[in-house]
């Protein structure tokens, strides 16, 4: 993947239209779940997506081929969705997720030989219970958690995206978990 995204950027920096179309291909999707992970909202994050490839283009010949190009397009659609979590009023709905993908999630599009909807319910209930206290948790734990557990980035890798220390991650991780595991345990019966 390193080679073919080096070739795809030369060529991009070059004028060529098409290996730039590629790079949007191989990133797109990985960068709107990266950004609807942390937002929690489908339009902004289509929106920070439009807005991590205009950077791209913008500033494609300031990437160092010295870094891979994962780490350096997944620091600004981070940075992206950060700065959109900051700028947001300090009151979230704890039901956001649900009114923005109108009670459905993609999970829940997988079908099953052995779920009934009893069991779909109960799976559900759990995830919305889930991403609610991932929700909850401040943007520097957010961020991590999501980058780790979701886009199962390394921490070696969350480091370069992040432009932190691996030590400063662990703590971070480490921290994130401990607030989940106490919020689950408070909303379990």
């Amino acid at each position: 993947m390193d080679n073919l995204e080096t070739r795809l950027v030369k060529l991009a920096l070059k004028g060529d239209q098409r290996a730039f179309a590629e790079i949007v291909d191989l990133y797109k999707d990985r960068i709107f779940h990266l950004a609807y992970r942390m937002l929690n909202n489908r339009h902004e994050a289509e929106d920070v997506v439009q807005e991590t490839f205009l950077r791209v283009y913008r500033n494609l010949d300031r990437y160092d081929p010295g870094q891979k190009f994962s780490t350096w397009i997944y620091r600004i659609g981070t940075n992206l969705s950060i700065d959109r979590l900051r700028k947001r009023k300090p009151t979230y709905s704890l039901d956001a997720e649900i009114g923005d993908q109108d009670g459905a999630d993609g999970y829940a599009l997988i079908p099953s030989d052995n779920r009934t909807p009893e069991s779909e319910y109960m799976i559900s209930e759990t995830r919305t219970t889930i991403h609610q206290a991932i929700d909850e948790l401040p943007p520097k734990y957010k961020t991590v958690m999501v980058l780790r557990y979701l886009q199962e980035l390394s921490l070696q890798e969350i480091s370069d995206v992040l432009d932190m220390p691996v030590t400063t991650i662990k703590t971070r991780v480490h921290r994130g978990r401990e607030f989940l595991r106490k919020k689950l345990e408070s909303q379990s019966y």
